[in-house]
């Protein structure tokens, strides 16, 4: 029997999404044949992207915004110059318009060439796509890892079309065969903001790692945070705040890469005797994060409640940080706490904007070792028992086998 197509569209590399990772390798293994369309848009991630690809049980398009690969230079300038002119307005105007955050319609046309039994879309330019697609027929499922309309700083939203986000949500909530996102929280709160049909939830966990050692090793505890862009608004102000004032001897490791003078900005917040205790790393390509992190003692989560999407959502890195047997800091939002909620042993749950307290609770882990290691050995069996791709891939699987069988009409509005 031929196998069920699948199309799953993303809006950049799958060494910058691995929930779309997991995802397309999880149903090529079950036997689907899929296909992975991104754009392309950053040159050291399209290297890594390449050196995936040659294991992959899937396929891949590409979409380019970037010169010397498949589309001309002309090609990508117009491009790029619609999304520039499309910000502009969106900022300046009020004019909502998908093109601000990415090549829509070079999106969608590429799209619409390729067959499908069923497409998935994730981010915002894919689910826009993804509405378009269900208007000719197409049959859609829709991934919401964020809540796009209710993400970022306010000052960081002035070239987002965000009415035209929330009307994307609606139609997806509404009409797409099924929904899914990262957490019960966000996904409760979608359901009441919308209606429609209450999306599934698939965390953003991943394969279980070695365990790793567990007891303390030599030197100082290390805390560890990653990103692929280190800069504001992900609490590390406040933490190293709190940080500095600290009476037990630690460290601090950082991995990304900094917006501009970022990183001598954070430095500038410490005493000049704690500067050299705080280590910055480049990022490393995806196979070689577990490791990383699991060389570190205590992993910060400091997502900011006062953004709803941030605040409701369960991110990738509390979970490799459960996965790689970090005890963890998490800021106070509802996603964490879900998390946490589990097993409260396994970390602390902290005010960012309480310095004092804050500082307690650092020097409260600290202060312990034994206690330490006791949270790092809660922290790997939530990974083991609840959140792995182990468990969560074969319910994805499931759940798209579901949709390709699901003939049952839209939610009604």
């Amino acid at each position: 029997m031929t196998p069920a197509r699948i199309l799953i569209i993303s809006n950049g590399h799958l060494c910058r999404n691995p929930r779309v990772l997991k995802e397309a390798t999880a149903l090529g293994q079950a036997g689907y044949d899929v296909t992975v369309l991104t754009i392309r848009n950053h040159r050291p991630s399209e290297t890594i992207d390449r050196d995936l690809m040659r294991t992959a049980p899937f396929r891949r398009e590409t979409v380019d915004i970037l010169p010397g690969y498949d589309a001309g230079a002309a090609t990508v300038l117009w491009r790029r110059g619609v999304a520039w002119a499309a910000r502009r307005a969106c900022g300046s105007l009020g004019w909502q318009s998908i093109h601000a955050l990415g090549p829509a319609s070079a999106l969608l046309a590429r799209a619409r060439r390729l067959p499908a039994d069923l497409v998935i879309t994730h981010n915002e330019v894919p689910h826009w796509v993804g509405t378009r697609l269900l208007a000719t027929g197409r049959r859609v499922c829709a991934d919401l890892e964020d809540w796009h309309s209710e993400d970022l700083l306010p000052e960081s939203r002035g070239g987002r079309p965000v009415a035209l986000l929330r009307r994307i949500e609606s139609i997806l909530l509404h009409d797409a065969v099924h929904t899914t996102t990262t957490s019960h929280a966000l996904a409760g709160a979608l359901f009441t903001r919308y209606g429609g049909r209450q999306a599934a939830v698939i965390t953003n966990s991943f394969p279980l790692q070695s365990r790793p050692p567990l007891d303390q090793p030599e030197g100082p505890p290390a805390f560890f945070w990653f990103s692929q862009t280190l800069g504001p608004g992900r609490g590390l102000e406040e933490f190293l705040a709190a940080w500095s004032r600290t009476s037990h001897p630690s460290r601090v490791v950082l991995l990304g890469t900094p917006t501009p003078g970022y990183d001598q900005r954070l430095l500038a917040l410490l005493p000049p005797e704690r500067r050299s205790q705080v280590a910055f790393l480049a990022l490393v390509p995806p196979d070689d994060l577990p490791a990383l992190i699991a060389g570190h003692h205590v992993g910060l989560a400091l997502e900011q409640g006062d953004i709803p999407s941030r605040n409701l959502t369960i991110t990738n890195k509390i979970l490799q940080y459960l996965n790689a047997g970090l005890a963890i800091v998490a800021s106070d939002t509802a996603g964490q706490r879900e998390v946490l909620a589990h097993d409260p042993t396994a970390g602390v749950i902290v005010d960012v904007q309480d310095p004092a307290a804050f500082t307690r609770a650092l020097d409260g882990l600290l202060a312990d070792p034994v206690a330490l290691a006791r949270r790092r050995q809660a922290a790997r069996g939530l990974a083991e028992r609840i959140y792995c791709w182990d468990r969560e891939g074969p319910r994805r699987v499931a759940l798209i086998a579901d949709a390709l069988r699901d003939t049952s009409e839209p939610a009604t509005r």
